[in-house]
């Protein structure tokens, strides 16, 4: 065993949320070191042209993402099945190496609604209790709305975010989004400009009586320096978002917006191709002592610190601290434990529309952030009462490129293959407009994660066993939502469309993509009886440790998490600055 020299903290996984938290904590003169399991990547060569746009590679071979050849999941969809290993990247794609996730992710940047944050107390004072169904463990996250709002807005200054605000400080400011909460800034960039397919969804939503706006892009519309001195350059609309390292600057990601930070910051130690095996915690288990890892040369080593902050991918997050016996596992039969608990994912649907050969839409070109949305039909904005579910859904195009390869959309009835299949890929390739409801999933008593029994990775640990199916609930609200989609498809006046949505009784499937938004399984709340970590994202029984990412989501959302991600590490980094290094231990009682 190798013995490193001890720091103030150890960082485990090198995403937003690890870049985060080591800038605030390097600040406040803590030394700090970051282990990150993947390669070394960065702006270069990652993201040198013509390379990083080569989509054989980055889409077909998911260079950026997990190799499950060492480590993955096992699946099941009930309690009764047996999980399976996932053996080929399809449903979702973990990302690994510096960067982590937010290398790859497209750029929608979206905040939360104050509804959601606080989601049972909102559905039963609305509703009453018997609303939610008995088999639905949502739950308050334990922090405002008020008290993220300035974390919120300073990640869009880190981000570079391209929007339109509606209300700033009480005052309208202009056609942002009707239905957002109050502001304390406006965007630091103005929105990004409309693709043709975009701005036909928005004529055809507000003709429909609903409230289009321009979704907030960490896609920067113009060039701009952030208050870490990071610079971006202005997006080209060049396709290549998601799946890809940003040739131009333009795309937010730890790599451009926040390691050029750190880079020449002393107390910062960035070490690549470091597996964390475990964390480590005293005889007693109410203090963690550092990590053990493996290096590139497969060597253990141990990393003592006093503080450790997991900040890896979602699920990563609870399989660290199930394989390190930290905490109580979930056990869904008898519903005691919290480890693993309340695990969800995103409920998506689309309908696509196609066009004559006179109206080109030209979907090659787009933006991973760009695009119009409507929140009309998401949170609390719309009347669930006689409609019998939780949850909802933003409607939206959002044109982030088609790429040669994975981006054909064709009609209902087209061949499959061959000679066929190359016409309608030709007729309508530059003729299609896809729109997409990106829905919320509840969390249930039986979807959560726990340790696989049979199957292990690389290093002998046991596997991170998913138990997740869809419920009725979610079906019924995403069916809702699609058929209100339909309607604004229709409005735009398409020669056809297509619907994809889930039907009664549908169940989870691996083998296609759906988005790599999984969330919970170290949920943060109010209690220790139903939650892994405080408000602080501090762990309950081992108060140096801190679980930030979206595992501590109660439940899922309707947006895209990497905003909430953000607000959160800012929100805790103050909580450890400010509290915490004063008085070290629990910053809540139990």
């Amino acid at each position: 065993m190798i013995n490193e020299k001890h720091k103030d903290v150890v960082i485990v996984g090198f995403g937003w949320v690890g870049a985060i938290m080591a800038r605030e904590l390097t600040q406040a003169g803590l030394s700090v070191v970051a282990l990150e399991r993947g390669p070394m990547r960065d702006t270069w060569p990652d993201g040198a042209y013509p390379s990083s746009i080569d989509e054989l590679t980055h889409n077909s071979r998911h260079l950026l993402f997990q190799n499950l050849s060492k480590t993955t999941v096992t699946v099941r969809r009930t309690i009764d099945e047996t999980a399976l290993p996932y053996r080929q990247l399809a449903a979702f794609l973990p990302g690994t190496g510096v960067g982590g996730a937010g290398l790859h992710w497209s750029g929608c940047h979206w905040r939360v609604t104050p509804e959601d944050l606080r989601l049972r107390s909102y559905y039963e004072e609305r509703y009453g209790k018997n609303f939610i169904p008995k088999d639905m463990t949502i739950q308050d996250w334990g922090v405002t709305y008020e008290e993220l709002e300035p974390h919120f807005a300073f990640a869009e200054q880190v981000f570079g975010t391209s929007g339109q605000a509606y209300k700033v400080n009480g005052q309208i400011v202009g056609d942002g989004n009707p239905f957002d909460a109050d502001r304390s800034t406006a965007f630091p960039l103005p929105p990004m400009q409309n693709t043709y397919s975009a701005s036909l969804f928005g004529k055809a939503a507000a003709s429909c009586g609903y409230h289009p706006f321009s979704i907030p892009s960490a896609n920067a519309s113009q060039a701009y320096t952030n208050p870490y001195g990071c610079q971006m350059g202005a997006c080209t609309f060049c396709g290549f978002c998601s799946g890809y390292a940003c040739y131009n600057y333009s795309k937010a990601s730890p790599n451009v917006n926040i390691l050029p930070a750190l880079r020449f910051e002393p107390l910062f130690e960035l070490r690549a191709e470091c597996d964390v095996l475990r964390v480590e915690t005293d005889s007693a288990g109410t203090k963690a002592t550092g990590v053990v890892y493996l290096n590139s040369k497969q060597e253990e080593v141990r990393q003592t610190a006093d503080i450790i902050i997991v900040a890896t991918f979602a699920f990563n997050n609870a399989h660290l601290l199930l394989v390190s016996g930290i905490g109580n596992a979930y056990d869904p039969v008898t519903g005691q434990g919290t480890l693993g608990r309340n695990f969800v994912y995103q409920n998506e649907s689309g309908v696509t529309a196609f066009f004559d050969k006179n109206t080109y839409t030209d979907p090659f070109i787009g933006a991973g952030g760009n695009g119009v949305a409507i929140d009309d039909f998401n949170a609390g904005h719309f009347d669930h009462g006689p409609l019998g579910f939780v949850g909802g859904a933003p409607i939206w195009v959002n044109q982030a490129g088609s790429k040669p390869i994975t981006g054909m959309h064709l009609p209902e009835g087209s061949p499959k293959w061959g000679a066929g299949w190359k016409a309608a890929t030709k007729a309508g390739y530059r003729h299609n407009i896809a729109v997409h409801a990106h829905g919320t999933n509840m969390a249930y008593r039986d979807c959560y994660l726990s340790l696989d029994p049979t199957y292990k990775d690389y290093a002998g640990r046991p596997l991170l066993r998913m138990t997740f199916n869809w419920h009725e609930n979610d079906i019924r609200m995403i069916r809702y939502v699609t058929g209100k989609m339909e309607g604004i498809v229709k409005a735009m006046n398409p020669s056809s469309i297509t619907v994809e949505t889930k039907k009664p009784g549908e169940q989870f499937d691996v083998r296609s993509y759906q988005t790599t938004h999984l969330a919970g399984g170290v949920a943060m709340g109010t209690s220790p009886k139903d939650s892994v970590v405080n408000r602080y994202l501090q762990h309950w029984q081992v108060p140096n440790l801190f679980v930030i990412g979206s595992s501590a989501f109660p439940q899922g959302i309707g947006y895209n998490p990497t905003g909430v991600v953000a607000a959160l590490a800012y929100w805790s980094a103050k909580a450890i600055r400010e509290q915490y290094l004063t008085a070290p231990g629990p910053m809540v009682q139990a």
